[in-house]
């Protein structure tokens, strides 16, 4: 018989601790990965994020297969908060939804900017894109309707608005980033103006003397 003194067995880490710490662990991958790519884009290596996000490599994949798997979540993550964004902006009964929603598409393009040439390549979510385009075109009929927009506005004005800021956002060169922010305010200005459909262009604040 042993001698020695009888020591318990140190309890089991409560499961509780163990997922706050795999949800921090997530979150810390997900800002490293950002930061990351939005500096080596398709270069990033998972180790350089492991290492931005302080755990090991292993933690990033067990959690992620593979950088492709990391760059679906973080596009999966943007399209659940412009979703989120839809949500929010369709509830809303006073005909300011559509320039809620089109701030909303704003903050997305600026807040992937960095690496959002990476999500081109990959397949899009058909049913959230019609969604999209389903929520742009009630609203803009919304905003007509409440007079937050002129009565010349169509989905399709809109839709070309949401392109530009996009390609505003992603553009090359010496861009504030939060220049998408002072374009949307000017057009909105436009569009409050908009006269009906077939009003002579010299009617609107964008057309220069002479046309």
């Amino acid at each position: 018989m042993s001698s020695q003194p009888y020591r318990p067995a140190a309890p089991p880490r409560p499961a509780r601790a163990a997922r706050r710490d795999a949800v921090r662990n997530y979150q810390r991958i997900l800002d490293a990965a950002r930061d990351v790519l939005g500096e080596s884009g398709a270069e990033a290596g998972m180790e350089e994020i492991a290492a931005r996000a302080g755990v090991g490599v292993g933690t990033v994949y067990r959690r992620f297969a593979s950088k492709d798997a990391l760059i679906g979540e973080l596009m999966r993550l943007a399209l659940a908060d412009l979703l989120a964004a839809v949500d929010r902006a369709l509830a809303r009964a006073d005909g300011h939804g559509l320039e809620e929603l089109l701030r909303a598409f704003g903050l997305s393009f600026a807040s992937h900017a960095r690496y959002a040439n990476l999500f081109l390549d990959r397949p899009t979510d058909a049913a959230a894109t019609r969604r999209i385009q389903a929520a742009l075109t009630e609203l803009t009929r919304r905003a007509v309707a409440a007079g937050t927009v002129g009565p010349g506005v169509t989905d399709g004005d809109i839709m070309a608005l949401v392109l530009a800021m996009r390609g505003l956002v992603h553009a090359e060169g010496d861009v504030d980033p939060a220049a998408w922010q002072r374009f949307l305010d000017i057009h909105l200005t436009g569009l409050r103006a908009a006269g009906p459909p077939g009003t002579p262009a010299a009617a609107f604040p964008w057309s220069r003397p002479g046309d």
